[in-house]
């Protein structure tokens, strides 16, 4: 089959890209070139290049730890297809707002080139929470890190905040405009995160260097805080197949998505940017509201259900939501604990948002995985669980199904073969854990990792006697004592 290009696509007739006959011109800079850059927000900038008339937009697209998707791309003239699924689906579409994709592994002094180029206005990033490089214990950079020490003493830089802050520091030596730079990840303070961390970078640089960064730093960089949504799961070969016999040709960069998609972003910008709000993004200046109910509502179920699904043997999130207790479970943790504890932005009604998140989750064509949303589960848990958790001892109320989340985590990590256990802290949590794997011991132990919990909420007698009811059954009683216990709770 042939491969998609401009000229297949033109010769083939059956499909057209978006932006068909505009020449894109490149604007921004993205780190991260995942399949949820390309489902999200790669298609509200084409979307608000559309809207406006605009060509000066295009995607600059950075791979960070594998060149697979610039390998992809760059036979297509940056092409690339987003196939939605479910209820509700729009046809298939054809994006062509990617003007270049760079393996940022590879081609390290050119990512700094592209940050510092006058037309990047914007730079964006998608690199999940482990690309960041935080230390858990300070917040901040991690400066012990390997690949952020060789970042820092002149190497190519192959962090996202290296090359970031090398980036703006040639912008600077050379005359650059301003630029935002806006991260797109799950994380709360997103932005405030982002600056904190380019900042610590650059403080950490010989003195030289140093002052006369951050100076410029302060005076043309802003990092404004964003909560995106977007069920994205791994393309599969299946969805590949399907993409091209629908396309009529062959795209090895096709990505699967739900209907729907969500961008709030603070309008905090040092210069221009796209008009994303004609595509439907939401400019607010309460985005930690909007972050909050996201991670505490959305994010916290769909952890639930991850570990649930994974004690239960089950393949998919929609799986999971799709076993009545475990259902039931979601239902009670959103109603009992969550929402109590969340102050909601205006505009978001949350019994409607909650019951919108099943809904999502039930989609069977989007087959998210128990596994891929079950990983790196210890940077997850406290910004999902955690934060929950506390706030309902604080108010003196137990919080029951959250802590099932967190039992069930303790028990996925406990049962994962230690090279099966795909987290950064797979190490850190083995080598606390008893050879008695019950949960008389497990909890206790685990419990002493600092990485995760901290020491007030580790010493919560009704928190760690929560943990202990539900990490027995789930060890000892199996799905049908889980069942009994949710149904019956």
């Amino acid at each position: 089959m042939t491969r998609l290009s401009a000229a297949s696509l033109d010769a083939n007739g059956k499909h057209r890209a978006a932006a068909e006959g505009t020449t894109i011109r490149p604007g921004i800079v993205h780190l991260g070139l995942g399949a949820f850059a390309r489902a999200h927000t790669a298609v509200f900038t084409e979307d608000a290049m559309l809207a406006t008339g605009s060509s000066d937009w295009g995607i600059v697209g950075v791979t960070q730890r594998s060149d697979t998707v610039a390998r992809q791309l760059a036979p297509q003239d940056g092409l690339f297809t987003v196939a939605e699924r479910g209820s509700g689906a729009a046809p298939l579409r054809v994006v062509s707002s990617i003007v270049e994709a760079i393996s940022g592994r590879d081609r390290p002094e050119a990512v700094v080139d592209r940050i510092a180029a006058d037309s990047t206005r914007v730079v964006t990033l998608t690199v999940t929470e482990k690309g960041y490089r935080i230390d858990p214990h300070t917040g901040s950079l991690n400066l012990a890190d390997e690949q952020v020490r060789a970042d820092l003493a002149g190497k190519p830089p192959l962090t996202a905040i290296g090359q970031i802050t090398r980036g703006i520091q040639k912008r600077a030596l050379t005359g650059g405009g301003p630029l935002t730079v806006v991260s797109c990840d799950n994380l709360p303070g997103n932005g405030e995160l982002t600056g904190t961390l380019v900042r610590a970078f650059a403080a950490a640089l010989p003195d030289t260097e140093r002052t006369p960064l951050l100076t410029w730093l302060e005076d043309n960089v802003t990092f404004p805080s964003t909560m995106v949504d977007r069920m994205v799961p791994a393309t599969t070969s299946r969805d590949l197949d399907a993409v091209e016999h629908e396309l009529g040709l062959r795209d090895e960069a096709a990505v699967v998505a739900e209907p729907f998609m969500q961008w709030v972003i603070e309008d905090n910008f040092a210069g221009d940017r796209p008009a994303w709000e004609e595509a439907g993004a939401l400019f607010s200046h309460d985005v930690a509201a909007w972050e909050a109910a996201k991670l505490r509502l959305l994010n916290a179920s769909h952890s639930l259900l991850a570990y649930l699904g994974l004690a239960a043997g089950l393949d998919t999130i929609s799986d999971a939501v799709g076993e009545d207790s475990f259902r039931r479970a979601c239902r009670l943790m959103l109603a009992e604990d969550a929402l109590p504890t969340v102050s909601l932005p205006d505009g978001l009604d949350g019994e409607t948002y909650c019951a919108q998140i099943l809904q999502r989750f039930a989609n069977p064509a989007l087959g998210h995985t128990t596994a891929k949303v079950g990983s790196d589960g210890s940077q997850k848990i406290g910004l999902r669980l955690l934060t929950t958790i506390r706030a309902n001892l604080d108010a003196g109320r137990e919080p029951r199904w959250a802590a099932l989340a967190v039992a069930a985590w303790m028990h996925h990590v406990a049962t994962t073969p230690a090279a099966g256990l795909n987290d950064p802290l797979a190490a850190e949590l083995q080598a606390v854990l008893p050879a008695d794997r019950r949960a008389d011991t497990v909890i206790p132990a685990l419990l002493t990792c600092r990485s995760v919990f901290d020491a007030e909420i580790a010493a919560d007698s009704t928190f760690a006697g929560l943990l202990l009811h539900w990490y027995r059954i789930i060890d000892t009683q199996g799905l049908d004592g889980l069942r009994n216990e949710i149904n019956h709770g």
